[in-house]
């Protein structure tokens, strides 16, 4: 989650939630580069990774959108996990998303709402997120939605296969 600036618009009379279509890939792009430039980081998304990630032969990833009369105003993605040691399933929220003006609305509840109900659905055991160390605000957020807070141990790798 990013900070929100001063202003909160008013509430839109309608938000679904919804999965992700061919159609919003655009703005859904937009707000992935949003949220990256927000953190800092380089923004390598196009709207063509998204097409393949979501709807190619294999799908790697599930997009949600809050949809509303004004364009879509905030996404989670969700992205499978397994612990092999325990023969767990997992979901990870990887990214979510309320577009600046629009927090405060219930629309980040709803999105981590409809995740919970899809791990469910895909007979997972836990829902997991993670926020950067100093981002207080999702540390609060995520806490009031039950999730329990867990260390961080050991170091992960990364090796670039291409």
């Amino acid at each position: 989650m990013t900070e929100d600036t001063e202003a909160t618009l008013p509430r839109p009379a309608v938000v679904t939630i919804r999965a992700a279509k061919s159609h919003d890939l655009p703005e859904l792009n937009e707000m992935i580069v949003a949220l990256a430039v927000h953190h800092g980081d380089a923004a390598a998304m196009t709207p063509e990774k998204l097409e393949r990630d979501l709807f190619g032969p294999t799908p790697w990833i599930q997009a949600l959108v809050a949809d509303s009369s004004e364009g879509l105003l905030g996404y989670a993605i969700l992205v499978p996990l397994y612990r092999a040691q325990t023969g767990m399933r997992g979901m990870d929220l990887h990214h979510l998303f309320v577009r600046d003006g629009h927090r405060g609305n219930g629309i980040g509840h709803h999105l981590v709402s409809r995740a919970r109900e899809i791990a469910r659905t895909a007979d997972c055991d836990y829902l997991s997120v993670s926020a950067a160390t100093g981002n207080f605000a999702a540390h609060r957020f995520y806490e009031q939605m039950d999730f329990q807070p867990r260390p961080v141990t050991g170091m992960r790798y990364m090796q670039a296969i291409a």
